[in-house]
């Protein structure tokens, strides 16, 4: 009972910390959302359908969706790895590597994208090697493929995409690895079991909540993303045009509607994919536990 009164009186105590933590991510968060919501109510619903599923708003949806999908999958494998590698092994310039990846968190989108057209542009080393006229473009075109375009279309995209969204997943797989108990991993060595058998009855599980978590922040991220990709995606409709591009757009056609209609399904995509993300997370920590 005297605990129970202390803990009361520790919970009362904290209660201006909580107000100020609610306030807080009501102001910054949770307004500017239910901000976008009175200009849609006041437009008739079939105009504001209408916006959200105009043909060219349709295909950005499936370009921007299916870009950060494949992004968000390759990253997931990678990004594992790479925690994996940082959290396992001791070698020169692991904290310097370790830190490099939240350079995509520091650093400007736009500066990334300059980048990017650098390395992977029609006149680079790299972009006319997989160009129409470099030794894996005319390859390509040999077996039936069109050449490789590292910029303005699908692949820059993805590019993009594992630019930006790599240090959502490292970060949130490193610190479930490092809590890792080695004990079951050595119990299991010495049973006989291979490497591959610990990966996956002993290790995989554990993590496999984390691992779903980082591919569902890379694929909220990158399908938002416009800094990267408004560079170096082309900007063409029904081709390389992508959501936030479009939105952009429209604002600058006045068309208030249509920007925040699709703004709006960007926010729910979103939302959808971490709640989900999150939802099968907690399941699988509760069947695993």
């Amino acid at each position: 009972m005297a605990w129970f009164r202390k803990r009361a009186r520790a919970d009362r105590g904290g209660w201006p910390l909580r107000a100020f933590v609610f306030a807080y991510l009501g102001l910054f968060v949770v307004l500017p959302l239910i901000a976008a919501i009175p200009p849609l109510v006041r437009e008739p619903p079939s105009q504001v359908w209408e916006k959200v599923t105009a043909p060219q708003a349709v295909a950005a949806m499936k370009l921007s969706a299916s870009a950060a999908a494949v992004g968000g999958a390759i990253n997931t494998i990678f990004g594992s790895m790479l925690a994996w590698t940082l959290v396992r092994f001791r070698f020169p310039l692991r904290r310097v590597l370790d830190a490099l990846v939240d350079l995509p968190f520091a650093l400007p989108g736009v500066v990334a994208g300059i980048a990017l057209m650098a390395l992977y542009g029609p006149a680079s080393t790299v972009g006319h090697f997989a160009g129409p006229e470099g030794w894996l473009g005319l390859h390509f075109v040999k077996i039936g493929l069109p050449p490789l375009s590292l910029t303005g279309g699908f692949a820059a995209l993805v590019f993009a995409n594992l630019f930006v969204t790599l240090p959502f997943v490292v970060r949130t797989v490193q610190p479930v690895i490092a809590d890792l108990e080695r004990e079951a991993e050595d119990a299991a060595e010495s049973l006989g079991a291979s490497p591959f058998q610990i990966f996956r009855r002993v290790i995989l599980p554990q993590i496999a909540p984390a691992i779903v978590t980082g591919f569902g922040l890379a694929f909220a991220r990158g399908v938002n993303e416009y800094g990267v990709a408004v560079l170096v995606s082309g900007n063409i409709p029904y081709e390389s045009l992508v959501m936030p591009v479009y939105v952009f757009q429209r604002l600058e056609a006045n068309d208030y509607t249509g920007a925040t209609a699709i703004a709006a399904v960007l926010l729910l995509m979103a939302l959808a994919v971490l709640l989900l993300t999150y939802a099968w997370s907690q399941w699988r920590v509760r069947r695993v536990a």
